[in-house]
C-alpha cells in the first residue's frame, strides 16, 4: 500500500518540473512578443510620419506643376490670338516668354504644321516633349509616399501578429498554471501537453517574423 505514493511522487515531481519550465519559457516569450509588438508599432508610426511628409511634398510639387501649366496655357493662348490676327511682333513677344520647359513641346508642335496636318496633336500640351519637372517630381513623391504607406500597413500587420503571439503565450501560461492545481495525473499531463503544443507551435510561428531593435 505504501508503494503507490512512492511511485507517483517522482512522476508528480517530473510534471511539476515540466510545468515550471513551461511557465518560465512562456513568460519570457510573452515579454519578447510584447516588446516586438511595441517596436513594430513604433516602426509603423515612423513610416506614417515619413509618408505624411512625402505626400505633403508631393502636393506642393503638384501645385507648382499646376501653376506652371496655367502660365504655359495663358501665354500659349495669347500667342494663338496674336498669330491668328497676323501680329507677328506680338506673337514673337509671347513666344520669347514661353517657359523653358514649354518651348521644346511648342517647337515640336509647330514643326508638325498643326494647321494643315490632321495627325498633329491639338496643342503642344499633348506632346511627349511637354513634361514639367515639377509634375515628374510630384509623381515620384507620390510613388515614394505609397511605398511608405505600404510599410505602414506591413508594420501594423507585424505588430498585430506579435500581439496574437502574446495571446497564445498567455494561453500557454494558463494551461501550465492549471496543471499545477489539478490533482489527477492524467488531467495534469493533458494540460501540460496542450500547453506545450501551443507553446511550440507559437514559437515556430513567431520565429518566422522579422525582428526590430532599432531606436
Amino acid at each position: 500500500m505504501t508503494a503507490g505514493p512512492g511511485v507517483d511522487a517522482p512522476r508528480r515531481d517530473w510534471l511539476e518540473v515540466v510545468a515550471t519550465v513551461l511557465l518560465s519559457l512562456a513568460a519570457v516569450a510573452t515579454t519578447w512578443s510584447s516588446y516586438q509588438a511595441t517596436r513594430w508599432n513604433g516602426e509603423q508610426a515612423k513610416a506614417a510620419s515619413r509618408a505624411n511628409a512625402v505626400r505633403f511634398e508631393a502636393t506642393q510639387a503638384s501645385s507648382l506643376a499646376d501653376s506652371q501649366t496655367q502660365v504655359d496655357v495663358a501665354t500659349f493662348i495669347q500667342w494663338i490670338d496674336a498669330n491668328a490676327t497676323g501680329d507677328d511682333s506680338l506673337a514673337s513677344f509671347y513666344a520669347d516668354r514661353f517657359r523653358a520647359e514649354f518651348k521644346p513641346a511648342f517647337d515640336a508642335w509647330v514643326a508638325m504644321d498643326p494647321l494643315s496636318n490632321p495627325d498633329a496633336p491639338p496643342t503642344p500640351f499633348a506632346m511627349d516633349e511637354y513634361r514639367p519637372e515639377a509634375r515628374t517630381t510630384a509623381e515620384q513623391l507620390d510613388a515614394e509616399g505609397e511605398g511608405y504607406s505600404a510599410a505602414v500597413r506591413r508594420d501594423v500587420q507585424r505588430a498585430g501578429n506579435y500581439v496574437l503571439g502574446v495571446v497564445l503565450f498567455a494561453v500557454t501560461l494558463f494551461f501550465a498554471g492549471m496543471s499545477t492545481r489539478l490533482g489527477g495525473r492524467g488531467a495534469r499531463t493533458t494540460m501540460l501537453v496542450i500547453g506545450c503544443v501551443i507553446f511550440v507551435g507559437t514559437v515556430a510561428w513567431i520565429a518566422t517574423f522579422p525582428v526590430t531593435v532599432s531606436v
